[in-house]
């Protein structure tokens, strides 16, 4: 009886969750005639993520590079490490880490904003003025949200974040030739890699910001709905971008 009570639920939320979002796709070509609120969010929550995943990208191009190098050198083969950073940053690490990062820093902050919103009575304010707090709240933050995703990918994996750290490490501190680290990159690196790396990018953004906003519109209206919506937006976020890179890299491999 507790798995069927428990299963219940699960299938309920997942209804309610939808729904939820059939409701924003509806509302989104009114955010579209309000570029302003838009744009906003898009500073918000793209702008000032910016500076964790550049970081982060760094890093973990950095550590990818050591790890190949070590790996590689047993056979001979150090003058393919700009392969193996590219492929593990672009078809892998870039999308999931950012949408990581993404869900703990603009994901938590969506969810307890909305969450503070509902728990003051702001939304329900919207509402006895007329005003739809979907349209003007919730549906510009999931577009800016679903938008920054893709760009914040790029410049982790695209843009040479994730490929300078690991030039940093690889060739400044091991001595990997500079012109075959990036000419074999440039040699092995197809446009469907990069195609496939926005794709996984974009439906992480529409996950993470979905979650992110249902969880603050359905937050009990207390500080501890608030804490739980926070910590639920991280938690499941970060589940659901895993599973959905096993499921996206399956049929991509296929």
């Amino acid at each position: 009886m507790k798995l069927a009570r428990i299963l219940t639920e699960f299938l309920r939320g997942l209804g309610e969750a939808t729904l939820f979002l059939f409701t924003i796709v509806a509302a989104l070509p009114q955010a579209l005639l309000r570029p302003r609120l838009v744009v906003q969010q898009l500073y918000m929550i793209g702008m000032l993520s910016l500076v964790i995943i550049a970081i982060s990208g760094s890093f973990i191009g950095a550590v990818l590079a050591l790890q190949g190098y070590r790996t590689l050198s047993q056979f001979g083969a150090s003058s393919a490490l700009g392969v193996v950073v590219a492929f593990g940053v672009i078809r892998e690490l870039g999308p999931v880490v950012t949408a990581l990062l993404y869900a703990g820093r603009a994901g938590s902050s969506l969810a307890a904003e909305i969450g503070l919103m509902k728990a003051t009575d702001q939304l329900s304010g919207m509402e006895m003025m007329a005003v739809d707090p979907i349209r003007r709240v919730i549906a510009p933050r999931f577009l800016a949200g679903v938008i920054a995703m893709p760009l914040l990918g790029s410049i982790f994996s695209l843009m040479a974040i994730g490929l300078a750290g690991g030039y940093l490490i690889g060739v400044l501190v091991l001595g990997v030739d500079d012109g075959s680290y990036w000419s074999q990159i440039h040699q092995s690196l197809h446009p469907r890699d990069i195609g496939e790396s926005l794709l996984k990018s974009l439906v992480f953004g529409v996950a993470v910001n979905w979650i992110a906003l249902y969880q603050g519109y359905h937050a009990a209206p207390n500080s501890e709905g608030v804490s739980r919506a926070t910590t639920s937006t991280v938690v499941v976020s970060s589940l659901v971008v895993l599973a959905l890179d096993f499921v996206l890299t399956s049929f991509m491999f296929r």
